[in-house]
């Protein structure tokens, strides 16, 4: 397993590893030390390599809001990490190579090595119209140096790698024996034009059992979770909501529950009332089980989490992914959208107040959920995982 040390994207895979392991095979997953302790949970073998990723401890922050800046972060990252890679499985080549769309790298040592993959997707997979739905983006950065250099760079990478795709096919599409992909269909429009190589097996979601123990208030008030991933919260904007909704929710009959990263102290907030606790990191599961209601960046892990606990939400999307999940969110009907930009501790106040008072939410989200019972989760994901040598070995 080849993954990139990001939330969002290990987290959907930790149960397919646990899966697979129960299984009887033999899983090694690439990553970093930050996230080892959650890989060795599910019985697979941490092998460990140094990240490029900014890290928090030392004051570092993610570019989130400049695309050129972040793209050529995960490119820095995978050019890092392929000889740190390399090294690690020379001797001890997989059968099989799981990886993240996000891990560069993966696609590299998989044709290196000759040996089959399965492409991981945590967020809606590209459809065949990405060329056309990228034309805006391209033309808006066509004489930006930034963007020209990191993609004679990539190039670059992808040449050395003796990869004969375009950089928009190796990130786009790339070269997988299958792709499975870990959200419902509901939330990929175009899913049935994808053909047998696509496997939709909705959210997989393990439990955060190597993290301390949450416990719901004692005082029975229903629980708000406020949590905006684990990198959105070092940039200021953000922060700013986290003071604002301070404010909103401190004479609200709500237990609020607010995950502000390693970027502010509670301190900083000044005196609060009993019934909020601001934490570095949430252990999201935990809090989502008793959740009433999550206001979200709309990240599709977060997302997923929230469907799979029946929690509706608050979707204030920022980029990237979100904006169409949070779209989706508000056309499902198992939550409301409101702008990031400028918005107020008041107006999301209102908003929670709005979708926990609307009786007809929990009962999508509970057809939702429905559905993605039947799509089978772990279990059908390691069905499809496990098919892959099996049609290479009934090929040969």
């Amino acid at each position: 397993m080849f993954n990139i040390p990001a939330d969002g994207h290990v987290n959907p895979n930790l149960a397919l590893c646990a899966e697979l392991v129960d299984r009887g095979h033999r899983v090694s997953f690439s990553i970093d030390e930050g996230h080892a302790a959650a890989v060795r949970a599910t019985g697979a073998e941490p092998v460990l390599y140094r990240t490029t990723f900014p890290d928090a401890s030392r004051g570092e922050r993610f570019p989130i809001r400049d695309v050129v800046a972040m793209s050529s972060l995960f490119l820095r990252e995978a050019v890092a990490v392929l000889p740190q890679q390399t090294a690690a499985f020379e001797n001890d080549r997989p059968d099989l190579i799981l990886y993240d769309y996000a891990a560069l790298s993966a696609q590299i040592l998989a044709k290196r090595w000759d040996v089959p993959a399965v492409r991981l997707s945590p967020t809606r997979v590209s459809s065949n119209t990405y060329e056309r739905d990228l034309a805006p983006f391209y033309a808006s950065v066509a004489d930006d140096p930034a963007w020209l250099a990191y993609r004679d760079e990539f190039q670059r990478f992808l040449d050395a790698g003796g990869m004969d795709l375009t950089i928009e096919e190796f990130l786009y599409v790339g070269r997988a024996d299958h792709y499975v992909v870990t959200i419902p269909r509901a939330f990929q429009a175009d899913a049935d034009e994808l053909g047998d190589a696509y496997t939709f097996v909705g959210p997989v979601v393990r439990g955060q059992d190597h993290q301390a123990p949450w416990r719901p208030p004692a005082d029975g008030r229903p629980v708000l979770l406020i949590a905006f991933g684990s990198v959105a919260p070092e940039v200021p904007e953000v922060q700013r909501v986290f003071f604002e909704c301070a404010e909103a929710f401190a004479d609200s009959p709500w237990h609020v529950v607010m995950s502000i990263g390693r970027h502010l102290d509670p301190a900083d907030f000044g005196p609060l009332p009993p019934h909020f606790e601001l934490i570095a990191e949430v252990p999201q599961l935990q809090v989502l089980a008793e959740a009433a209601v999550f206001i979200t960046h709309a990240g599709m892990g977060s997302t997923m989490e929230a469907v799979q606990h029946g929690v509706p939400m608050v979707a204030v999307p920022m980029g990237f992914d979100q904006m169409e999940n949070a779209r989706v969110i508000d056309e499902l009907g198992i939550g409301i959208r409101v702008p990031f930009e400028g918005v107020t501790g008041d107006e999301l106040r209102e908003a929670v107040e709005r979708v926990s008072a609307d009786p007809e939410v929990p009962l999508r989200l509970a057809k939702l959920r429905a559905e993605i019972v039947a799509e089978g989760g772990a279990a059908a994901a390691a069905d499809a995982v496990e098919g892959v040598p099996r049609r290479a070995r009934a090929g040969a």
